[in-house]
């Protein structure tokens, strides 16, 4: 993949460059060992790897406006880090760049449980701010399925989602305030502890902006007092198209669950094999997971299971413990990691109208099929967010192009039905040559132009989102 030629003057300067920061840093807060910044050369998106000019780990924000003044003074790119699960190529640094990780920013600074709401840093992981609050019965909804190893920061970077998105929202629909420092060090702070903001939407304008407007340090979340129950169930059907079908049913109905999640058969067999969840042998599983009193789950999934059984479903199975249901959701948000010990893989995230589910997964089967590689399917059902995941040979030559080539072909496919090259994961490297697919060079020029009022000399975390060559004047500028 293509990335911008390395600053030859910072690339010398190197030893000038870590001793401004080292000047500015605790003792341990700067890596530049090429040794040990080989584990920040690249993120979740594993495929693509370049090792960075340093590191710096901060552990407030003071410390981090501080590293990016010496970053501007120099005209030194920039490239924030979360926890590096981006699956976007978000995190991936050049090599004239500094990565900032704000892994050590875990602090809980402050719940108020009466009005709803925590302020966290924003490297904490996104499972340790319900493990926060679920003490005095709240949580937090958003629930990537990395949600035990993602940083909050991340999480709105690429406003992340999961499986419980269909009911309570993705990141922004659960974001109050950040504190986000810019690329001159100065420190500002969108929204705040209350419902909506006057003025201008600013911290809409963060949330997905992908690290290209500056580096959120803390960030104000919405919490949920947790429901009174929660109840999954297991429906297989005998193919993906039918089982597609039945999810446009039950959302055209206008049933809400908390969830809709869909498998095919090659992602059932390694989940199971990875999580003993007691899956079904079918082609295609939904798990669906109401929740409430009792009387309502029982009621919301009477009618759910009533739409299922108009598709002849292999199996329908309600889970009997609250164990078990842990089981159903363990397989389920283990899935890339339980594919991952069976090949190489690339995972998309376009999506999708929720009517379009049938015809769009027909035909990742025929574009697998055309370009010779497996294609397994797991996603976010409820909200049309697609998840296939391309199984590739990273040590086979000309592999890694055709898997390339097949998930940009599936991308415009999800663009063409009405959907958009991505749901949850970001552009990032991954999908930056395919912006054109669903937007026109005055739709770039504009976003091109935000960012230039956030970041004029264009050094926060460069070669992402926009396609080399229509911003190579502005990386130049």
């Amino acid at each position: 993949m293509d990335m911008p030629i390395p600053n030859a003057a910072i690339l010398g300067g190197k030893a000038r460059i870590v001793a401004r920061l080292a000047a500015v840093l605790p003792a341990d807060a700067v890596i530049s060992d090429p040794a040990e910044t080989r584990a920040y050369e690249c993120d979740a998106l594993a495929a693509y790897r370049c090792a960075p000019l340093a590191v710096v780990l901060p552990r407030t924000t003071a410390e981090v406006a501080a590293a990016l003044r010496v970053c501007h003074e120099l005209r030194v790119p920039v490239v924030p880090r979360g926890s590096g699960t981006s699956l976007a190529g978000g995190a991936m640094p050049t090599a004239d760049c500094v990565v900032l990780g704000i892994s050590r920013m875990t602090a809980v600074l402050d719940t108020d449980y009466p009005n709803r709401f925590v302020r966290v840093q924003a490297g904490r992981t996104n499972l340790a701010v319900t493990g926060a609050v679920e003490g005095e019965g709240f949580f937090y909804a958003p629930d990537p399925s990395s949600q035990l190893a993602c940083a909050i920061a991340g999480n709105i970077a690429m406003n992340s989602g999961g499986a419980h998105c269909l009911k309570y929202g993705v990141t922004t629909n659960n974001l109050l305030g950040v504190t986000l420092v810019q690329m001159d060090g100065t420190v500002v702070e969108f929204g705040g502890p209350w419902a909506d903001a006057g003025g201008l939407d600013l911290l809409g304008l963060v949330c997905g902006s992908e690290g290209q407007l500056g580096v959120v340090t803390e960030a104000t979340l919405r919490i949920l007092p947790k429901p009174e129950g929660a109840r999954p169930v297991l429906i297989g059907f005998d193919s993906s198209e039918v089982a597609g079908a039945c999810v446009s049913d039950i959302i055209k109905a206008g049933i809400l669950p908390v969830a809709i999640e869909f498998m095919d058969r090659l992602l059932i067999e390694v989940c199971e094999d990875f999580a003993k969840a007691g899956y079904p042998d079918c082609e295609a599983l939904l798990i669906i997971e109401v929740e409430g009193s009792d009387a309502e789950i029982d009621e919301q999934l009477a009618a759910i299971i009533g739409i299922a059984r108009r598709h002849n479903p292999v199996e329908v199975r309600e889970s009997r413990s609250e164990a078990e249901a842990k089981r159903i959701w363990l397989g389920r948000k283990s899935a890339f990691s339980a594919i991952g010990r069976l090949s190489d893989y690339m995972c998309l995230d376009g999506t999708i109208p929720v009517s379009a589910l049938p015809l769009v997964l027909r035909r990742i089967g025929e574009l697998g099929a055309e370009h010779g590689l497996r294609v397994g399917n797991v996603f976010h059902a409820g909200d049309g967010n697609m998840h296939p995941l391309i199984l590739y040979d990273a040590n086979k030559p000309g592999d890694l192009e055709i898997c390339e080539a097949l998930g940009a072909a599936i991308l415009k496919l999800c663009v063409e039905v009405g959907g958009c090259l991505t749901g949850e994961h970001g552009v990032g490297i991954e999908k930056r040559d395919l912006m054109g697919v669903q937007f026109s060079g005055p739709d770039m020029e504009a976003q091109m132009r935000v960012k230039d009022v956030f970041d004029p000399g264009w050094l926060l975390n460069p070669a992402k989102v926009f396609p080399l060559e229509i911003s190579a004047g502005r990386r130049a500028g």
